[in-house]
């Protein structure tokens, strides 16, 4: 089924308003991770940056994955028997957007004036005393990315817990959103990857840590309730 731009995310919006580009699902990850990969690879190498392009391989993958349970979930929500206000909610809103936003104002502002008084700055560790201009533009692009994909699966969270709480389901609507859930959860767990290179940045490893553990509470809870309140 085609979704309608009122029932998609942005990311998904943006990439079927390309005219004349008719991409997959698939073909559109393979090209996002392709490109980002070769900018972390090739950025790395050209100014001798192998801490940095190990920890940017890490963040573009994970970054890919999570588009590919982007879809996974909305595929499943997009359902026709699923509520339709939970589908206006979760996509028509566009609070992943403002969300995600909000965590990446967050994480340049620890990163550009909370983190550069502590002893072993982020930015330095990966770049150096004088980070090269494209590298940083690179990581940024990249650290975005990765919010708005942890918005998004914040969001699809909170709105799986209130249709949850909110209706009732038959056994067929239930077993379709309790994958929806399911997903929200392994897109949760996909972000953990990413702690091993936080452990000199308390602050960051607790925040992702944290989002990881609301995402599991939330969706958990949620798959409890459609148990309960299935007919």
């Amino acid at each position: 089924m085609e979704p309608d731009y009122g029932e998609t995310w942005a990311y998904e919006s943006i990439i079927g308003a390309l005219p004349g580009i008719d991409l997959s699902p698939g073909g559109a990850i393979a090209i996002q991770l392709a490109v980002f990969e070769v900018a972390v690879l090739g950025l790395g190498w050209y100014y001798d940056l192998r801490t940095a392009a190990v920890a940017g391989t890490a963040a573009v993958v994970v970054a890919a994955l999570g588009s590919a349970e982007m879809l996974r979930i909305s595929a499943a929500a997009r359902q026709p028997e699923t509520p339709e206000p939970y589908r206006r909610l979760l996509f028509g809103s566009s609070i992943e957007v403002v969300l995600s936003v909000l965590a990446f104002v967050a994480l340049v502002t620890h990163l550009f004036v909370f983190d550069l008084g502590s002893s072993e700055p982020l930015v330095d560790t990966l770049f150096g005393s004088e980070p090269p201009t494209l590298a940083v533009y690179l990581m940024l692009l990249i650290l975005w990315d990765l919010c708005y994909r942890i918005g998004t699966g914040w969001w699809a969270s909170i709105v799986g817990l209130w249709r949850s709480i909110r209706y009732r389901f038959d056994a067929r609507t239930a077993a379709v959103l309790r994958r929806a859930d399911r997903e929200a959860v392994v897109f949760g767990l996909l972000q953990l990857p990413l702690l091993p290179f936080l452990t000199e940045q308390p602050v960051l490893f607790a925040a992702l840590a944290a989002h990881v553990a609301a995402v599991l509470v939330v969706s958990g809870s949620s798959l409890v309730l459609l148990r309960r309140r299935e007919y």
